[in-house]
């Protein structure tokens, strides 16, 4: 009992520790629709490699092994640079992707936070998909999720996304580098 004591107290302190505050929510979209705008270049390219080794002439040939495909592009891209503790627009922004200690992330813990961090877009496509809507209402109803899935995070006691309490994980502040003076 004495030794679980310290142990708990440890836990909580890391939690409430002014350092792992997560970022304001409008400064973590705004790195979210930047990284959607750098990924448009991962998945160009990953697309670009995968109609040229598997031969695909039409772009309905192979829909499936290529939404398979960039899936687990996708999956290495996130894993790597997650547990390296940023991607090119989270340090942009000055955030940083941590455990729930404040430690760097593990490879598995990435690949978790990666499963999970697709709620953001799973639930409203299978709530859709068998309605059978045009694609602009798709867009509009897809983009309401994600603000709503944005905003719950006000609920979250640290203000973190849901995916990322799921994951253990946080996302926090990372004070950008001193400038060298020449």
């Amino acid at each position: 009992m004495q030794q679980e004591l310290p142990a708990r107290e440890a836990s909580t302190a890391s939690v409430d520790n002014p350092v792992l505050i997560a970022p304001s929510l409008r400064r973590r979209m705004a790195c979210w629709l930047y990284e959607g705008m750098l990924l448009f270049g991962v998945i160009f390219i990953a697309g670009y490699l995968f109609g040229t080794l598997s031969q695909t002439r039409n772009a309905l040939d192979n829909r499936h092994a290529l939404q398979a495909f960039m899936l687990v592009v996708l999956g290495i891209y996130f894993v790597w640079f997650w547990s390296k503790g940023q991607t090119l627009a989270m340090k942009t922004w000055h955030i940083r992707v941590v455990d729930a200690a404040g430690r760097p992330l593990t490879q598995s813990r990435s690949l978790l936070r990666y499963a999970a961090s697709w709620m953001w877009w799973l639930p409203p496509l299978a709530a859709l998909y068998p309605l059978g809507l045009p694609p602009l209402e798709v867009l509009v109803l897809l983009m309401g999720w994600v603000l709503i899935w944005a905003l719950l995070s006000r609920f979250h006691p640290q203000r973190q996304f849901w995916h990322d309490a799921w994951a253990g994980t946080r996302l926090i502040h990372q004070e950008p580098a001193p400038k060298r003076i020449r």
